[in-house]
């Protein structure tokens, strides 16, 4: 870090070891620090001067740390807010970005991933801060923008968000790549008339100030779909400039993708979803089941004890795997995944995994049969990884096979890749069904699967084990008629994560 950048650096946390340690690296690499010991003293110090980064902690015995960016952010709005918490999840990610964090990082941290973070959040600072400087020439100046085209495009055309201004007419004065590409328009020439070509909801935006000559300098801000099933999402903000007597000069229009934002919203909404469907009926069951061990006049034999305490131990093992792959798929998301790469024996980890589901194959009549060809047993991989997702695969080929079915497990070479294929006899996917097949919480729904349980996790985890080593993954499925899936693997492994 370049001691002359003189970054200055806010750090609440209540924790004094983690807040002082944070801070001697900090100056260690040539940050300015200064640290607050609870929420409270935290808003009074990012209130009263502006720092360019604030790091602080979401759980404090006075005041949260969403409480306590607001409060920052209505003083200093360009402060880089960064979330730092303990209980990492999809609804921390939308709450804290929802309220202005520029990101949040999951506690504890190493070095690296604060450090890395703060590079990313004082990049983002540098370009707020010179968009502000922008914004504050492009006010004094409207009228002379088309003729600084040149030397203002560099600036515009490095932005990831849209930008448009329009003038009082209606024509366009101003615009970037961005702003034609979330438009869906193919090209745009200064001064051509724009509202008509233009969303509906975008132009209401600007009629706001057009249709209005006296104005307010306040702004307007929607949501758009721009693309149908969620695949473009902007969020349309738009202000009036005016000339330097007051007047109205023209418009100018910001447009934010926020498709991201909206799909982690959708995958809050299926959690919820999920989580009322997959947890309340095993909930209900073992409560009810306790509810007949205390009451005291129902009179229950051993083997009905013996019955509901099994019964009880499978709902509970049921949510526990739940639990599991929901925080598996929440430490890839962190890139947080610690590994010991070593040499595995294949053959023994699918042995002692078919062992384990012995009692599930017997229950539904199933043969196992597993080849494994000449010289494939060893791979240099995270054992555990490679267990987990030996796994997803072999219950899902006993959960979705028929009674008498058969299950094979192969392994083989093929070129640079140790191949391991789960061939089943059992219902099979409709092609639709194949396209969704490693989202998460994705289920297919028909009669063969109505009354079989799962949490719609186990093949995203497969997916992104796999894609972690840079390997790759190919499914044949017909419905009423199978599913084979072949998991690459190269044999020198580069993993990415």
């Amino acid at each position: 870090m370049d001691d002359s950048r003189n970054i200055k650096i806010l750090i609440v946390d209540d924790e004094k070891g983690l807040r002082t340690g944070t801070k001697r690296l900090l100056e260690s690499e040539g940050y300015q620090v200064e640290c607050a010991e609870n929420g409270t003293d935290g808003i009074k110090a990012g209130s009263s001067k502006e720092f360019d980064l604030a790091l602080i902690d979401l759980k404090m015995p006075d005041v949260d740390g969403i409480k306590v960016m607001k409060e920052i952010l209505k003083v200093h709005p360009d402060t880089i807010c960064i979330i730092a918490t303990a209980f990492a999840s999809y609804e921390t990610a939308i709450e804290s970005t929802k309220y202005g964090a520029f990101s949040y990082i999951p506690k504890p941290f190493t070095p690296d991933e604060l450090l890395h973070q703060l590079e990313q959040a004082y990049s983002r600072r540098e370009l707020l801060l010179e968009k502000e400087k922008w914004t504050k020439e492009r006010e004094e100046r409207l009228l002379e923008v088309a003729f600084e085209k040149t030397r203002l495009n560099t600036i515009i055309n490095s932005t990831s968000d849209g930008l448009l201004v329009v003038n009082k007419n209606g024509e366009a004065v101003l615009f970037n790549p961005s702003a034609l590409k979330f438009l869906k328009l193919e090209n745009l020439v200064v001064e051509e008339q724009i509202m008509d070509k233009l969303h509906p909801e975008i132009a209401e935006l600007i009629n706001k100030f057009l249709k209005n000559r006296t104005f307010e300098k306040k702004s307007y801000s929607t949501q758009i779909e721009m693309e149908p099933d969620q695949k473009l999402f902007v969020e349309a903000t738009s202000s009036p400039v005016p000339h330097p007597d007051g007047t109205l000069a023209g418009v100018v229009v910001v447009l934010k993708d926020i498709t991201e934002l909206k799909k982690i919203e959708l995958l809050k909404s299926q959690f919820v979803s999920m989580v009322s469907h997959e947890l309340k009926a095993p909930i209900a069951a073992v409560y009810g089941y306790l509810k007949l061990f205390s009451d005291s006049t129902i009179q229950l034999t051993e083997n009905q004890k013996q019955n509901y305490i099994t019964r009880s131990q499978i709902r509970l093992e049921g949510l526990l795997k739940m639990v599991n792959d929901l925080l598996d798929i929440s430490r890839m998301e962190m890139k947080t995944v610690n590994r010991e790469i070593k040499e595995i024996d294949l053959c023994e980890i699918i042995k002692s995994i078919s062992e384990l589901y012995q009692l599930e194959i017997k229950k539904k009549c199933l043969q196992l049969e597993i080849k494994v060809q000449e010289g494939t047993h060893f791979l240099h991989a995270d054992k555990d990884e490679i267990t987990r997702l030996i796994t997803n695969l072999l219950t899902n080929a006993i959960k979705y096979n028929r009674i008498g079915g058969k299950i094979e497990i192969n392994v083989l070479s093929s070129n640079r890749y140790i191949v391991v294929e789960v061939k089943d006899s059992g219902i099979g996917m409709k092609p639709e069904e194949k396209a969704k097949l490693f989202t998460e919480f994705f289920r297919a729904k028909n009669e063969s699967t109505k009354n079989i349980g799962g949490t719609g996790l186990g093949l995203s985890i497969v997916s992104r084990i796999v894609d972690s080593y840079s390997g790759k993954i190919e499914v044949e499925s017909e419905y009423g008629n199978g599913s084979s899936f072949k998991v690459f693997l190269p044999i020198e492994i580069g993993h990415s994560a």
